[in-house]
């Protein structure tokens, strides 16, 4: 038997991932050359082919399928996903050569294939192969018709993740590396390892004709939260028996440790971990994916579309409530029909697929596929996990005043915050694209509010009611919020406000670094016109990027006076030498202000602001013929910011095409205010635009990033 992998593989799109393997697509026919031991006599002589996958092959599953040259094979009536075989004119018979053309349907069950086929009373194993989802046929769920998104989203090896807090924005190139070594086996072994395998083995491998069954069970798999998964998320200070989350730059690397290591959780993940391994998996599998991130991203536990922040009357957040609104979260999306839902195409489209383990749906942590039209209308009836998507970029944020003697005051309610500027990389670039309007109307208008109040009726909790979702009195400029202090859990209507407010906000006086003073402004102003005495408490605490407060760094108390017409300005310092031991882990602090009106101390006010820390800059530059097996040069710099010698110093560099996993380099300690100048030798083995990754870090920083694209020639 001839396979003709590379032509068959080329032909697939396959052969980015081997040349050395069969590699097909389903719905797409490939050629087999086979010579036969007896001559072949057309219209006499029966040719019966099978094609099996799993360890439970049946017909009536669509794991096993007869079928030949005639197609004369006796076949179960009920089987299903029949593939067909075609004898090519150039074939020869009577010389025993024998060209085939063979079609798994669209609708086969993506996997690892077996190939026999039976001449006479001679039969033979042929070939084990491999058959992905195919988005370039129409009869295939994942068809996506736009050939450069198909590029973009399955083929692109390469790509930017988001993170961040509010407004700042910062993209970090990732390496998905979806058709390097061995990445079928592993993407194989994945889906074999998933519960629903060892429940019903016969079943799960039926069901991997479906891309909706097939997201879901990465969703799964991705995580360790429940047994077999990819990666164990830790969200703590200690990262000891593994790595930080912030290490990582692509996803290679990961799978390859799970699959080496008899499939032992690798440590450790946070959100935009899981999902650039989850990207990986969907496009080498063939499922068009992408990673979208949403900035102020609620996590809401108990399905409410409400998310409930107590703070102290120090302004100090507590940990009282398990929601939270996260700086940041990132899932996927997976190009898919959705008929399951309508038969219409209603639903068809971007699915939200999300392998952060933070709820379990249907008793396993995993989210989705949710559907992005769903999620716009509110429709939070419809599966899978509408509610907690929704949530997620819609829902509402109210803040709470716990006060001394126990009692809990509502002071402001917020509708706006939560969903901000959606994030993924834009087709065949890398701007970011903004992809809010896919998943909510815009925010303040009559539509977006209507589609709220839709949402939490449809939520299956029938004890749940239509929320009051008017206006709120309570005035907000820029982040600060201006809360007014109640005796009862309502907030005040507009006709018992008192008559004089203030306006409270944040100023940075410059752009916060890590290794630097953190340097802001509050500022606050009233259109009183008598002066009036105020208690401030400003606290400082650090932040994990999913808005727990993990330690209180400073804490400022003061009188201050308020002149009518006047700004009151208080500069808020925060020295590196106090936030340092904090920090080294974390890129955001909240800094939170309560105010107390000393002539009326019923009057009190509360504005929080989150400040998202950049790192220090590190630079790389390439040199050298940027051509395949030719070794090039990569030389980075960076120059020591902080009054203190750096230690433990290690450079990690990366990219698929350029470097196989990681290569690291131990650095001498770097003394204070010095550049550290290394250059490292790579010889690339793939063509192509690819993404030269470093990563730097020390006893002071961690995990420094930056890139530079390289576009290696042939």
């Amino acid at each position: 038997v001839d396979l003709h992998r590379e032509t068959n593989n080329k032909e697939h799109r396959t052969s980015e991932i081997s040349v050395e393997e069969l590699i097909v697509r389903r719905g797409q026919s490939f050629k087999l050359t086979l010579k036969l031991a007896q001559p072949f006599k057309s219209g006499f002589d029966q040719l019966t082919m099978t094609a099996e996958t799993g360890n439970y092959p049946s017909e009536d599953l669509g794991t096993r399928s007869r079928f030949g040259v005639p197609d004369k094979v006796p076949r179960s009536a009920s089987a299903k996903a029949v593939w067909k075989a075609e004898l090519h004119k150039s074939s020869s018979p009577e010389t025993r050569i024998l060209i085939l053309i063979i079609t798994p349907p669209a609708d086969t069950p993506i996997g690892e294939y077996k190939l026999s086929a039976r001449h006479k009373d001679k039969e033979k194993k042929l070939a084990n192969f491999s058959v992905l989802f195919n988005p370039w046929i129409p009869d295939d769920w994942v068809f996506m018709p736009n050939e450069a998104e198909r590029q973009e989203y399955v083929m692109n090896e390469q790509g930017i993740i988001y993170r961040g807090g509010g407004s700042f924005i910062s993209p970090m190139s990732w390496d998905f590396g979806q058709f390097e070594k061995d990445m079928v086996k592993i993407c194989m072994k994945l889906l074999d390892k998933n519960i629903k395998h060892w429940l019903n083995p016969a079943n799960d491998v039926s069901a991997r004709c479906n891309p909706i069954y097939v997201s879901r069970v990465v969703s799964a798999m991705i995580n360790s939260a429940d047994e077999g998964g990819v990666l164990m998320g830790n969200w703590g200070n200690d990262f000891s028996g593994g790595l930080a989350p912030t290490h990582w730059s692509g996803s290679y690397v990961i799978l390859k440790k799970w699959y080496e290591s008899s499939y032992q959780p690798v440590k450790f993940g946070q959100c935009w971990v899981f999902a650039g391994v989850m990207c990986s998996v969907m496009r080498l599998l063939g499922i068009p994916c992408r990673v979208v991130t949403n900035f102020q991203s609620a996590h809401d536990t108990n399905k409410n579309l409400t998310i409930d922040t107590y703070f102290d009357s120090k302004g100090v957040k507590e940990k009282e409530s398990s929601d939270s609104i996260w700086n940041f979260h990132v899932w996927v999306e997976g190009w898919m029909k959705r008929p399951d839902l309508a038969k219409d195409g209603k639903y068809d489209g971007w699915q939200v697929v999300d392998p952060t383990p933070q709820e379990r749906s249907e008793g396993i942590f995993c989210c989705g596929p949710t559907s992005l039209v769903a999620v716009l209308n509110g429709e939070t009836d419809l599966k899978y996990d509408v509610p907690f998507v929704f949530a997620e970029v819609n829902a509402d944020s109210v803040y709470w005043l716990d006060k001394s003697d126990g009692s809990k005051v509502k002071i402001f309610t917020d509708t706006k915050t939560v969903g901000q500027n959606i994030s993924t990389k834009s087709v065949g670039s890398n701007k970011r694209m903004d992809i809010t309007d896919t998943y909510k109307h815009k925010e303040g208008t009559a539509k977006e509010r209507n589609v709220f109040k839709y949402a939490i009726n449809k939520i299956e909790n029938g004890t749940m009611l239509p929320r009051n979702i008017g206006g709120t009195a309570a005035r907000v400029m820029s982040e600060a919020l201006e809360m007014n202090d109640e005796t009862h859990p309502n907030e005040r209507t507009p006709s018992s406000l008192p008559q004089s407010q203030l306006l409270i906000r944040f100023e940075e006086v410059s752009k916060p670094e890590k290794g630097k003073d953190v340097n802001l402004k509050l500022i606050v102003s009233s259109d009183s016109n008598i002066p009036r005495t105020f208690s401030i408490n400003i606290s400082v605490q650090r932040m994990t990027y999913t808005g727990q407060p993990t330690g209180n760094i400073q804490t400022e108390v003061m009188e201050q006076k308020l002149l009518p017409g006047k700004d009151l300005t208080i500069p808020i310092l925060v020295p590196f030498s106090t936030y340092h031991k904090y920090m080294i882990h974390s890129q955001t602090m909240s800094i939170t202000t309560v105010i107390t009106d000393l002539q009326n101390k019923e009057n009190v006010y509360l504005a929080s602001n989150r400040v998202v820390l950049t790192n220090p800059p590190i630079s790389i530059t390439v040199s050298g013929e940027s051509r395949v097996n030719q070794e090039m040069t990569a030389e980075v710099v960076f120059m020591n910011p902080v009054n203190e010698t750096l230690r433990n110093c290690i450079l990690t560099l990366s990219g698929c095409g350029l470097i196989i996993g990681e290569e690291k380099t131990e650095l001498p300690n770097l003394l204070p205010n010095n550049r550290v100048r290394v250059k490292i030798v790579f010889v690339p083995h793939k063509i192509g635009e690819r993404t030269l990754m470093v990563n730097f870090s020390c006893t002071a920083f961690r995990d420094i990033k930056t890139s530079c694209t390289v576009n290696i020639k042939p």
